[in-house]
């Protein structure tokens, strides 16, 4: 059990995390904050980007206060003393609200410890954690799309014409690969019906191509069409590895 005491406010937190902020590129924002208790400590916490030093010092100490630097674009990092020595600090990057799948095979941008100079700091973030950050963040993204991109397909009969919404690049992709075109909005296609056979073929192609991302099709029928009432499609698991992500 550690000492209540480990970690006090000798280190200047919001000092420090001020000017870290001012030399950091682009434009940053500090939100500073002292915990009350343990439980204040871990929820301001709970997204920290780093399963190594970080995630110790959080979990094992209490840290008493910590600051969040905010940048223009969303990025996030968590600044905090270095338990037990008063001339370091932590900091790591906070991890964007996403689905927990989409961590999946991801490795962590674990954060850096950095002595109190907060322009030799600002330094070590640029170079070191923030391209990190970023490589991680883009396979986040990649992984959030392929998430959403399995969400059931549903293609409703507007008169002998298909449409169709896709809030994924992925599905969308597919379907106009297979002949649908845009309309209207970027998520909108219409496949014509003018040729049924055609449109019966397109139908079970997409299906079949869809159906390997693990993504069910479905027809919603204004009006019964022949050729096209039994169009389903069960999707394939996909075995993908586990992370633990904080």
């Amino acid at each position: 059990m550690h000492d209540q005491h480990d970690h006090d406010f000798e280190h200047d937190v919001e000092g420090f995390a001020t000017v870290l902020a001012g030399e950091l590129p682009g434009h940053w924002t500090v939100d500073y904050h002292q915990h009350a208790n343990r439980t204040e400590q871990m929820h301001r916490a709970e997204a920290v980007w780093d399963m190594n030093a970080v995630a110790e010092a959080i979990a094992r100490h209490p840290l008493r206060h910590d600051a969040v630097l905010t940048h223009a674009d969303g990025t996030r990092l968590y600044v905090t003393g270095r338990p037990q020595h008063d001339d370091e600090f932590l900091i790591a990057a906070i991890a964007p609200p996403r689905h927990p799948d989409a961590f999946r095979g991801v490795r962590e941008p674990d954060g850096i410890t950095v002595a109190a100079d907060p322009f030799a700091a600002a330094e070590a973030v640029t170079t070191g954690l923030l391209p990190r950050y970023h490589a991680a963040l883009e396979q986040v993204w990649k992984n959030s799309d392929y998430l959403e991109a399995r969400t059931p397909v549903t293609l409703t009969w507007v008169g002998a014409d298909l449409h169709a919404h896709a809030d994924s690049t992925t599905v969308a992709a597919i379907l106009t690969e297979h002949g649908f075109t845009r309309s209207g909005t970027a998520q909108s296609l219409v496949l014509s019906g003018d040729d049924t056979a055609l449109q019966a073929r397109t139908v079970r192609a997409v299906g079949a191509r869809l159906a390997t991302l693990g993504i069910h099709l479905s027809l919603r029928h204004q009006a019964a069409r022949s050729g096209l009432d039994t169009v389903t499609v069960a999707p394939v698991q996909q075995n993908r590895p586990a992370v633990r992500v904080r």
